[in-house]
């Protein structure tokens, strides 16, 4: 059977403070009160109608810098090899990543987002809204993230962009 190929054009791109990937937290968790911007093209403006009345949106996008691709990665929370599709790390085949972020607001083709763990310029390939009675689950297992303490997680998660921020104070 032949793989199909898809073409998947960008919506729009994002504006955050994050330039170089090393230093950008690995999770919207880890990006709390982060400002950030999408800027989206024009053409698609129409879509944002009703989308101010949610407090949070997911943002599909591709991880434009990641230039290779493996199988098993080591992700940033251990240093356990672990199969690509067990992690969000971005050398993933087709390089799509999402984050849910919270709108702040919409005005014209600008959503002001927050929780921004996105690299400036990151193209956008999709906005969804999040929906707390579809999306939300209980009773969910997080295979060997369960093994990750909250401490490492929040230490190893922020990556350089912590220390970089105290630094500048």
């Amino acid at each position: 059977m032949k793989r199909d190929e898809f073409l998947v054009k960008s919506i729009g791109f994002v504006r955050s403070p994050h330039t170089v990937p090393a230093e950008t937290p690995i999770q919207p968790v880890f990006a709390k009160e982060i400002k950030g911007q999408i800027i989206l093209e024009n053409d698609y403006c129409e879509g944002l109608l009703d989308l101010e009345g949610f407090s949070h949106i997911y943002v599909l996008y591709m991880f434009h810098k990641a230039k290779e691709t493996r199988l098993t990665v080591c992700p940033f929370l251990e240093d356990t090899p672990h199969g690509v599709f067990a992690t969000r790390a971005p050398v993933r085949p087709n390089k799509i990543g999402f984050s849910i972020v919270k709108l702040i607001s919409v005005k014209g083709n600008v959503l002001n987002i927050e929780d921004v763990d996105m690299l400036d310029g990151t193209p956008v390939i999709d906005i969804k809204p999040y929906v707390g009675r579809f999306d939300r689950r209980d009773n969910v297992r997080s295979g060997w993230q369960d093994k990750i303490t909250d401490d490492t997680a929040a230490l190893r998660g922020q990556r350089e962009f912590k220390k970089n921020k105290d630094a500048e104070k």
